[in-house]
């Protein structure tokens, strides 16, 4: 028997700011999946006979939208990603079978295979997101390892993040392109960070500028 390839994830951002989004369930799975979503702005909707208490305050306070009866092939009509978070297997399977025909990316919980997408384990600071997937094998070991690599997250850099994104709209504003490899050799993150650290913010972006070789490098 040919062994079963991996699926071949492709990395990737989504912006769902006032996107539409639909969870199947009303369980604490599904409030999970609702806390992530609209962590980052979704607009979401929540179809379930019954839900948790935790997602009955997030409809009552106009957090959510939500509709307490059987799920409909019509619920994932305008929505942009749908995530299937029942504990019936049929259920999940039909609500992916409905988006799919409506070419909408749908995430069946606790079954990477029959997914569109998966969601990494992650954690924000400012700007920056860190994601760790181990393409839906363990769980456990990517939330061990992203735990792992933010115990040692420096906050200075969504600090940085801010302050090169400045830069590069100065430098847009000019008409002024950089190469990207040029913008590589300009960023020593030890030295920038221990500036950052000490609140040498301006000395942090002379000497960004310097480095970009840009008018300007030690005199702003």
């Amino acid at each position: 028997m040919k062994k079963e390839e991996s699926p071949a994830y492709y990395p990737i951002f989504l912006n769902i700011r006032r996107g539409k989004c639909l969870v199947v369930g009303g369980g604490e799975v599904a409030l999970r999946k609702v806390k992530t979503l609209l962590e980052y702005s979704a607009e979401v909707k929540v179809v379930s006979p019954t839900l948790c208490l935790e997602l009955g305050k997030l409809k009552q306070d106009g957090s959510i939208k939500a509709s307490k009866r059987n799920y409909q092939k019509s619920d994932s009509n305008t929505a942009i990603l749908v995530v299937a978070a029942t504990d019936d297997p049929k259920i999940n399977e039909r609500v992916a079978a409905d988006a799919r025909q409506q070419r909408v990316l749908v995430n069946i919980v606790d079954s990477p295979e029959q997914s569109d997408f998966i969601v990494p384990s992650h954690f924000k600071r400012g700007d920056i997101i860190i994601a760790v997937s181990t393409s839906g094998k363990s769980p456990a070991l990517a939330r061990k390892m992203r735990n792992k690599i933010e115990e040692g997250f420096r906050t200075e850099y969504a600090q940085l993040a801010l302050l090169i994104s400045k830069i590069r709209a100065e430098l847009k504003q000019q008409s002024i392109t950089v190469d990207a490899d040029v913008w590589q050799e300009a960023l020593d993150l030890d030295l920038l960070i221990n500036l950052l650290q000490h609140n040498k913010v301006v000395e942090a972006k002379n000497m960004i500028l310097k480095k970009l070789k840009m008018p300007g490098g030690g005199n702003t």
